[in-house]
């Protein structure tokens, strides 16, 4: 063992920090070398050595430090790049064509009368990544599997448009449809990719920003689960994700890279268009984003492709012995690089080369406009063929290609590399005659001069044309394209559901705990057990749902490589490669992705799986709204429980853990249908329902959104003559009032429920009320259809009225009408006026706090005996009761003082 003091600390990232030395001697050997090479060749020289050296140790499966950033060069060298295999001269022709129609496309949209608008230069830079991609790498459907799945970016969706047209998969009428999807339906085109408004032609929506890229992950990683599980094999499946410099800005871009390289997800690709412009302006106009870009993917494990030059420059390249080219590369921000992009051959020659005498002799041979067309890599097939071919033959990690592009390239100086160029949507005659000329187009200038410009089309019959058509059946069919091949299930029967219809007996359980029961029983049926997904963000012990691990087990792609601390435990954590439950951690955001990627599953792999993602309530619809607009936009389904709900239910937690709002916000969301049930047997009819709806043969894109509850309560048994088309619809009579002369009607939801039925025994045994309790497992649902009623009235004026079903359904009920329950009040406010009858509403306004149950609901005044009040409240109203009797309920059950109320059970622990 060497001494102490040759124990040399080394700082090496990720690996040991103490290295013994047992040969001081041949050390300051090795380093005597190092400075000889400084002295006399100088530092670039003994960097270049330091490098291959580096290199060498990774052949020799010697454990050295990863560089976090590399040269600003290709990191394929052009020794390395591979035979490319295409025509370039014809590709380049089919890449001109689709240039000229992607931009004629949204001009001929800003026409006047139209003015619809459109983004021209995001396509413009990254077209001819797509290109190749078509042309050589984008797998298509046809083989009967999923194919690749290919994430466009949302801006550039033109291009794909235009590229459809060539290919006959779009008419000339649907170019003039762009962004006019009703005026010109049926051959309007949506402004991005958006599967809801294009089912058959676009798979993913990804205009929102940095929603692509995570999507694009958790795609990756349901593909591997899907295969490891045996549910379908998606061992040739790739995915790619085309995404912005600036879009890496957003969270969602990079928050989770992790969980792709831990995962060793070879099966994804990420496609970096880096044209260094935001909407605005520069993204790292004083820094170098491909630098930090690269820094941070290889931190996190990923494999990184930089491709930045073209082949213009391999041959200065070749000649740059003692670095100085790179170095100026190295050293010279974005922003000067955007500017080197609108500016002439001789500024870049004086303002690039010009500083140094061995800068400007590599260039004393080449013409200003040589100078000018040194290009960028993002715009070259062989470079980029390169890239995309050691991307997916790369094993073991992820790859991100960290392309370098301009903003507009091709489109003319008004736009090239433009700060405004993003908003640019209009190109003048000179423009366009510019901009053909470029593209060697054979469009006369009469066509540009009069009326809308032309879109160009160089035939059917023609090489271009053929060889699109060739590259795509080779490839296995035309890509974007949205399949449906999924049949529907066989669903269980009755008895699936019995034990949840039974009620809890004398035994007090939670809504969420009577999910988790139904949801064992459902996971045992032969026909779709297998093909449940489990989801939860580091709380499957917090929703009861442990009782899944030792059966279900964890998803984990590696297996459990330890032994678990509760191994000995009957309810052990088990992790498993064929695992069915997804942990994602403690990330909503992957969560959700994860419940995109399963809830789509039916189309992108013609096999449905039916997710299910059970999460704390305020972190729902809150927290990741945004993607719920995206799963509804991807035609996905499945379940998503919003556990611990309610605004007094978890009150130990605090406001943080309050939720008493995502119904309402789950109500803007057309595809969401959502319930607020109160006991099993609700569940078990919603749930049935929803299968059938989502499944079943008739199914529907839409998904299913549950707040269930922590509070223990006794759960009922369903009744004999239960309704459950008013459950399904949204409400039914719970329990009929007895007692008590004078008419009145309480609605409740989920854990309301209970204090209405306390409230009605008060009424009845001390005021002579009989109140019906009623209760709304939606009130969304019941606003959904009154409002669809109301617009089929007012479209058709001349047939007989329609009636809304919550109005039909109260039609024989004496109000007035009080509605209750644990959310504001504008949740049940949805559907007051179609009740017919005085209708008040109590709910949880304001924010949460912590306290017990009890405390927080006298002081949001929603408990039974503030019900009690606003019962007598209406009635007063209508002179049923002495006014009188306000003033002695408030008396009576000490209603101003919240210290008063009944703590009830503990509300502390979800």
């Amino acid at each position: 063992m060497a001494s102490g003091s040759d124990r040399n600390p080394i700082i090496i990232g990720g690996l040991p920090s103490q290295v013994p030395d047992f040969d001081p001697e041949e050390t300051q050997e090795w380093l005597d070398s190092l400075d000889a090479a400084v002295d006399e060749r100088g530092r670039e020289r003994a960097r270049y050595l330091m490098l291959r050296l580096i290199e060498r140790a990774r052949e020799k499966r010697v454990a050295v430090p990863e560089m976090r950033s590399t040269d600003y060069v290709n990191t394929i060298p052009t020794r390395a790049e591979p035979f490319f295999p295409g025509n370039e001269e014809i590709e380049r022709k089919i890449l001109n064509a689709t240039r000229w129609n992607a931009a004629v496309m949204v001009s001929r949209a800003q026409r006047p009368g139209i003015g619809v608008g459109g983004h021209i230069a995001t396509f413009a830079s990254s077209a001819s990544l797509y290109d190749v991609g078509f042309n050589h790498f984008f797998r298509g459907k046809d083989e009967g599997d999923g194919g690749d799945q290919v994430f466009f970016q949302g801006h550039a969706s033109p291009g794909i448009y235009a590229r459809a047209y060539m290919l006959d998969r779009l008419s000339e009428q649907n170019l003039d449809g762009f962004r006019q999807e009703k005026s010109k339906a049926p051959y309007g085109l949506s402004s991005y990719p958006h599967p809801r408004l294009m089912p058959d032609f676009w798979e993913f929506p990804t205009v929102s920003m940095g929603l692509g890229p995570i999507g694009a992950i958790y795609q990756a990683r349901m593909n591997r689960y899907m295969h490891a599980r045996g549910i379908a094999d998606t061992s040739k499946s790739h995915v790619w994700a085309f995404l912005g410099d600036g879009e890496m800005d957003e969270p969602e871009s990079l928050g989770q890279l992790t969980i792709a390289a831990r995962e060793g997800l070879d099966n994804l690709t990420f496609v970096v268009n880096c044209n260094l412009q935001r909407l605005d302006g520069p993204v790292r106009g004083n820094g170098k984003v491909i630098q930090e870009l690269e820094s941070v993917f290889r931190g996190a494990g990923w494999n990184v492709i930089k491709l930045i030059w073209d082949r213009s420059w391999d041959p200065l390249l070749a000649q740059d012995r003692d670095g100085i080219l790179v170095n100026k590369m190295n050293t010279t921000p974005d922003g000067q690089f955007q500017t080197y992009a609108t500016e002439s051959g001789a500024y870049i020659r004086d303002h690039f080369f010009g500083d140094d005498q061995r800068l400007r002799a590599m260039v004393e041979g080449m013409t200003d406009d040589q100078i000018l067309h040194l290009g960028r890599g993002g715009h070259d097939h062989r470079k980029i063929y390169a890239a995309f071919k050691a991307a997916v033959e790369h094993t073991g990690q992820p790859t991100v290609i960290l392309a370098k592009t301009v903003k507009g390239w091709t489109l003319g100086p008004n736009f090239e590399g433009r700060n405004a160029t993003h908003q640019m949507k209009k190109l003048t005659v000179d423009d366009l005659k510019r901009f053909r000329d470029r593209l060697h187009l054979p469009i006369p200038d009469k066509e540009l001069e009069s009326g809308a410009p032309p879109y160009y089309h160089p035939g059917r019959d023609s090489e271009e044309i053929q060889y699109m058509h060739d590259r795509r059946k080779g490839l296995g069919g035309y890509v974007p394209t949205r399949v449906l091949r999924a049949r529907p299930l066989a669903l269980p029967d009755d008895k699936t559901y019995a034990t949840v219809k039974k009620g809890s007996g004398q035994q007090s359980i939670a809504t969420t705990m009577a999910f988790v029961r139904l949801l064992k029983d459902l996971m045992r049926d032969k026909e779709i057990g297998r093909r449940f997904v489990l989801i939860a963000p580091d709380e499957y012990r917090t929703f009861g749902m442990d009782s899944f691990f030792p059966s279900a087990k964890i998803y984990n792609p590696l297996g459990q490589q330890y032994e678990s601390v509760d191994r000995e435990l009957l309810l052990a954590y088990k992790e498993s490669p064929t695992g069915q439950m997804l942990h994602d951690g403690i990330s909503e955001a992957g969560c959700t992705a994860s419940l995109i990627a399963a809830g789509s599953a039916y189309a992108t792999h013609g096999e449905p799986l039916i997710p299910v993602y059970v999460f704390y309530s305020m972190f729902g619809f809150q927290r990741t709204g945004d993607q719920f607009w995206q799963m509804a936009d991807q035609l996905a389904r499945g379940f998503v429980l919003g556990a611990t709900a309610g605004r007094t239910t978890l009150t130990g937690e605090g406001l943080q853990h309050a939720d008493g709002h995502s119904q309402l916000l789950a109500s803007t969301n057309p595809g969401c249908v959502a319930y607020d049930p109160a006991f099993g047997f609700e569940i078990a009819h919603i749930v049935k329902d929803g299968l059938r709806r989502m499944y079943g043969p008739d199914s529907e894109d839409v998904f299913y959104y549950l707040t269930v509850y922590n509070e223990p309560i006794q759960h009922p048994a369903e009744p004999d003559d239960v309704d459950v088309d008013g459950i399904l619809k949204g409400v039914y009579r719970f329990s009929e009032g007895t007692s008590g002369s004078i008419p009145a009607q309480i609605l409740a939801s989920g854990v309301a429920v209970p204090w209405a039925v306390e409230a009605q025994r008060i009424l009845a045994e001390e005021w002579d009320v009989r109140a019906d309790v009623w209760s709304a497992t939606s009130w969304n649902e019941l606003r959904r259809e009154a409002v669809e009623v109301e617009r089929h009235n007012l479209l058709h004026p001349e047939e007989e009225q329609r009636v809304p079903y919550v109005t039909r359904k109260f039609s024989g009920a004496q109000g007035p009408f009080v509605a209750v329950s644990d959310w504001m009040r504008s949740v049940p406010d949805q559907i007051a006026r179609w009740v017919p009858g005085p209708y008040q509403s109590l709910g949880a306004d304001g924010f949460g706090f912590a306290d017990t149950r009890g405390a927080a609901r006298r002081f949001f005044h929603i408990d039974a005996q503030s019900v009690v009040l606003a019962v007598l409240t209406e009635l007063a109203k209508e002179g049923k009761v002495d006014r009188s009797a306000l003033k002695q309920a408030i008396d009576r059950y000490q209603l101003l003082d919240v210290a008063s109320a009944d703590p009830g059970a503990a509300g502390g622990d979800a």
